[in-house]
């Protein structure tokens, strides 16, 4: 065993307080001996030496667990991804998929595909059903037949490129099986490590002194971002086929012939997938495959269903990030009984103030839970909040005993309130009206559209505030936003807190600004280690106009509602200044602004609240100075509406409304709720009026269904 440094204090003598900054200080240089290790090939301390840093590491965790959160090395396997994988751009985007976690959303769900399909009741619609796997999204590409790229899902848009990785792997070909394979084939699907193989390697890790992984799941990530695809080769992973991107041409016209043809050519397919013919069905597959869970030796959590015809799921199209004709049935989510320590209050990005409950640590799901959202203070307060309440009478205390579940087994919340366990000196809750920021300005709840008093108690400093505007930055390094390799929240906290990054355009200046700040002289950081970080801050000086728009952290314009505006507006150039007009009270912008689909007067007043703010304008400015903010993507050249704007009225007969419009959005079109003299068809049904009459009036292409459906084919 390595010896201690003697200047060292022994874990049992730290005080709290010397125990988070120790922590701190180890998570650190743990970390950059893991880049220095996994990414550059290059440690730099001894494997003893390392193997003390940990167990100190692991050892405060365990006398203090407040310290550990999912951004703690425990809670992580390897280091992050290597900046050395190439990106890949998926030609088909690898998208997500909808959630029901009761049956009664899986009635739902049914129920919408009929309507939008306009079936009858009695018209048997046929449902592809499997175990949902808990691995890692694959897309593997073809051409002629040979495997030329293997990428991970990465953000659904873009991925890493493991090409070399997954090649070793048995369970997929590096040529296709059969005859008149497509030129173009990408076939999608699970890498996974079956439960035994998993714990097989946690034992020889053991045995060997190596890294010990939390489950199968995140054993086949790390096993799988390997620089070296020898370690790879070495690990058990397995690959189950289910899905595919871009196709050439299409093998077969139904979902369930998919799956065959993948098996013909060489992939394995999950054997419990099955054919189902109705709600009851499906539900009692579900059933099935949960009793059935404990068994398998991999990991599942829930069941998908997918519409096995392929004519239909190309109808039904897509909403958002997720296709109209699938769902995960999720598996209930597990729970377990703890007790409240404390309730800290967190500031969000908006200046939200929610109350988080700080918990015994408890085992839920296989996963160590200490935090729990509380959502608001009427949840506390037990009258409801965020859709959820609480039993009649169970106000939440510190001190209580509690039920808690991971929903949809990842997010946990407080489910109940065991009342016989709680103390007579116990006292309601008081919600802070100060924000717990250095200002500690006043907290105000919002109002609704009626003038009634919202859910969401607010702090009024904007962004005076400092929480907030950690949580803006935040958002514009994350995933969903720009994205940046090695910029995580501890990350953002450490260069905020320094003074190095205030705003988003910071972040850019900084590989200019290193001569003054030095952060190869920082503790975790070296000279590689910061070149590595400047490289992904300069990778990241392109930037799609949706994700822009979405980092700005404009109340209410979330993921779905950027995309909208981006595919609306066409270029940053547009956009920029319709958000000029309408701050200014542009009537005639406003009004263009609303007739986008998914866009009303909500998103509307934030931005014009956000753009009328000359501190926010500001922030805008000096960032567009940084980077090229890309045009939409352009839609299809082919198309015969592509970039046009189509309004639909009155009654359609051979389509419902919501089928038009996904049609008319995959052919590139704009689809709009208003007509304007912007407006290129008005495509009219029985029954149409006043949509009709502005039409008329201002010279606008009227079409019938038929006439549309002859254009757009």
């Amino acid at each position: 065993m390595a010896r201690r440094d003697k200047s060292e204090t022994p874990v049992d003598d730290l005080a709290e307080k010397a125990a988070k900054a120790e922590h701190a200080r180890l998570e650190a240089e743990i970390a950059a001996h893991d880049r220095r290790y996994y990414q550059e090939d290059a440690p730099t301390v001894s494997d003893a030496e390392y193997d003390r840093l940990r167990q100190r590491y692991n050892a405060i965790e365990a006398r203090f667990p407040q310290l550990r959160t999912l951004e703690s090395l425990t809670q992580r396997v390897g280091a992050a991804p290597s900046a050395r994988f190439a990106k890949v751009r998926h030609a088909v985007p690898m998208l997500s998929l909808d959630n029901a976690f009761a049956e009664e959303d899986v009635v739902d769900f049914v129920g919408r595909i009929r309507r939008f399909l306009r079936l009858a009741e009695d018209d048997e619609i046929a449902f592809s059903a499997e175990p949902k796997i808990d691995g890692l999204s694959m897309s593997l590409r073809y051409e002629d037949g040979a495997l030329v790229t293997g990428a991970t899902r990465g953000d659904g848009s873009e991925g890493e490129d493991v090409t070399v990785n997954v090649k070793t792997l048995k369970d997929i070909p590096h040529r296709l099986k059969g005859k008149n394979v497509p030129a173009v084939c990408e076939v999608r699907g699970e890498i996974y490590m079956t439960k035994h193989a998993f714990l097989a390697l946690n034992k020889r890790q053991a045995e060997s002194g190596g890294q010990i992984f939390a489950n199968p799941r995140n054993s086949a990530a790390g096993s799988l971002r390997q620089k070296d695809p020898s370690i790879t080769a070495s690990r058990p992973l397995g690959f189950f086929a289910y899905a595919w991107g871009e196709m050439s041409q299409m093998p077969a016209d139904s979902q369930s012939g998919m799956i065959k043809w993948f098996e013909q050519c060489g992939f394995k397919t999950n054997p419990l997938t099955k054919i189902c013919r109705s709600v009851e069905a499906l539900l009692k597959f579900h059933r099935a495959i949960e009793a059935q869970r404990a068994s398998l030796d991999y990991d599942i959590d829930g069941v998908v269903y997918k519409v096995d015809r392929l004519d239909w799921q190309d109808r039904l199209g897509f909403v958002s990030r997720s296709p109209r004709w699938a769902i995960a049935h999720k598996f209930p989510a597990e729970k377990a009984t703890t007790v409240i320590k404390d309730i800290e209050i967190q500031v969000g990005r908006t200046g939200a103030l929610t109350p988080v409950a700080k918990l015994e640590p408890v085992t839920v799901g296989g996963v160590v839970v200490q935090n729990a959202t509380l959502h608001n203070q009427d949840f506390i307060k037990g009258i409801g909040g965020n859709g959820e309440q609480l039993r009649e009478g169970r106000d939440i205390r510190k001190g209580d005993t509690v039920i808690i579940q991971r929903a949809g087994d990842v997010i946990p919340q407080v489910v109940d309130v065991l009342l016989e366990k709680r103390s007579k000196k116990s006292e309601a809750y008081r919600f802070p009206t100060k924000c717990p920021c250095p200002l500690h300005t006043d907290v105000v709840r919002e109002q609704t559209a009626t003038g009634e008093e919202g859910a969401r108690a607010r702090c009024t400093g904007e962004f005076a505030c400092p929480y907030q505007k950690i949580e803006h930055l935040k958002l514009f390094v994350s995933r969903r936003a720009f994205d940046i390799d090695g910029f995580g929240e501890k990350q953002i906290e450490f260069f905020f807190e320094e003074g190095w990054v205030k705003e988003p355009a910071d972040i850019f200046e900084l590989p200019k600004r290193n001569a003054q700040i030095k952060l190869e002289e920082q503790e975790g950081y070296g000279e590689t280690s910061v070149r590595n970080l400047f490289a992904a801050i300069e990778q990241r000086r392109d930037i799609a106009l949706d994700r822009f728009i979405f980092s700005l952290g404009i109340r209410h314009v979330g993921e779905t509602t950027a995309l909208a505006l981006a595919r609306g507006y066409g270029s940053w150039q547009a956009f920029h200044d319709a958000c000029l007009k309408v701050a200014k009270g542009d009537e005639e912008t406003i009004a263009e602004m609303d007739a986008l689909d998914q866009i009303g007067e909500t998103v509307i007043e934030a931005i014009k609240a956000y753009f009328g703010e000359s501190h926010n304008r500001g922030i805008v400015e000096r960032l567009t100075k940084q980077v090229k903010i890309l045009d939409a993507e352009k839609p299809r050249a082919n198309s015969q509406v592509a970039g046009k704007t189509v309004v639909f009225t009155g009654t359609l007969e051979k389509m419902t409304r919501d089928e038009a419009k996904a049609s008319a959005e995959r052919l590139g079109a704009k689809v709009s709720g208003s007509v304007s003299k912007k407006t290129d068809y008005v495509v009219a049904g029985p029954g149409a009026g006043s949509k009709l009459a502005e039409a008329k009036k201002l010279g606008v292409a009227v079409l019938t269904e038929d006439e549309w459906a002859k254009l757009i084919r």
